[in-house]
């Protein structure tokens, strides 16, 4: 055998080695080897769900918007209404409260067209 075919073996051989050293070395540094050994990682913490969920209906120039709070937090819905006309003035309703279980009715109308309706959520303080 050629003297360049055995210095080309050991070096493979070597690189070889090298990796396999590491490579458990790595596992145990991003923590895969604990989990593996079946010490499982604490669940990531899930936020705890919360805001109303709100339908709206407009029926000429009147918006209805009926919203439902099934969650334990309250959430505050404010109604906003665009109107298509240039002239007919924007609308945006107080800020309401939806406590847990309930359901609150919010209503705007513009005097001719609506072209928008949209609902906000805050969290309450």
């Amino acid at each position: 055998m050629r003297r360049t075919h055995r210095r080309t073996r050991s070096l493979l051989a070597s690189g070889a080695a090298v990796a396999a050293l590491l490579v458990p070395a790595g596992l145990y540094a991003a923590g895969h080897v604990g989990a593996a050994a079946g010490a499982a990682a604490p669940p990531a913490p899930s936020p705890e769900p919360s805001g109303a969920e709100c339908r709206t209906a407009v029926h000429g120039s009147r918006v209805v918007a009926y919203c439902h709070n099934p969650y334990p937090s309250a959430d505050r819905v404010q109604l906003h209404t665009e109107c298509a006309r240039w002239w007919d003035i924007d609308a945006d309703s107080a800020p309401v409260e939806v406590g847990p279980g309930r359901t609150v009715r919010l209503d705007d109308r513009c005097w001719k067209e609506v072209a928008a309706v949209w609902i906000t959520h805050a969290t309450s303080a």
